[in-house]
């Protein structure tokens, strides 16, 4: 991770409101040279909150037609638990190109990556970049920058629950099966290496893990979000 990075990463741990939340997406879009960042979650308890970079008049247009009923980008993230490539989505549907080619004119690029992110309470949330680019380029932004963005993603989210109610920072403390089963082989002696071929995932992929468990533990460190793990119940040695 580059400094700059982590130093926008320390603004989100720092934020304290949803305005500083709305902040650091410009600050995002900047330091990857996109045309757009955006955050959207949906609790059950509560309506639904962006962070984004679009302009008025899109965000306005998208919400009047109810476009999210038929945007492959929001059906593709619902039915996926990966990072979603824009382009793989499937386009031939006549609405869909028609919305496409609506949100290209409205600036919100022919190319974009979204990162599904299911949290506690039934919560779903979408982060994504989008940009005017070629599919070479693309290419390599996405292969470049994915790890990044995955640990961005989750850092944004978890601020977005803090500033949702207690409750879902009280469930925030339930992990998925694969932070559990980083957190577990970790606790269990294993090195990062060793747990994440165990696990047959990257190291990077394995870091999102942990990363995304600590952030939901409210862990200063690996260590301490073990510790919290197994004082929770969560993970057994």
């Amino acid at each position: 991770m580059n400094g700059k990075l982590e130093t926008l990463i320390a603004r989100l741990q720092e934020a304290s409101s949803r305005a500083d939340l709305q902040d650091a997406v410009f600050l995002l879009r900047d330091h990857y040279d996109v045309d757009h960042v955006v955050y959207h979650s949906v609790n059950q308890s509560e309506e639904p909150y962006a962070a984004l970079t679009y302009g008025e008049d899109w965000v306005g247009r998208y919400i009047e037609k109810d476009y999210a009923r038929i945007d492959p980008v929001v059906q593709g993230c619902y039915q996926r638990f990966h990072p979603v490539n824009w382009k793989q989505l499937d386009w031939s549907g006549k609405s869909a190109r028609s919305f496409l080619g609506e949100a290209i004119s409205a600036g919100v690029g022919n190319q974009g990556l979204s990162v599904p992110i299911r949290g506690p309470n039934g919560q779903f949330a979408m982060f994504t970049v989008s940009a005017k680019a070629g599919d070479d380029s693309w290419q390599r932004f996405t292969s470049d920058h994915l790890s990044d963005l995955l640990l961005v993603s989750h850092f944004m989210n978890q601020k977005a629950l803090e500033f949702g109610g207690p409750d879902d920072r009280t469930l925030g403390r339930q992990l998925s099966p694969r932070e559990v089963d980083a957190l577990s082989l970790l606790a269990n002696g294993q090195s990062r290496g060793q747990a994440s071929e165990t696990l047959g995932i990257s190291e990077h992929t394995l870091r999102v893990y942990i990363e995304a468990a600590r952030l939901k533990l409210g862990a200063q460190n690996t260590t301490h979000a073990v510790a919290l793990a197994l004082s929770h119940g969560l993970i057994i040695l």
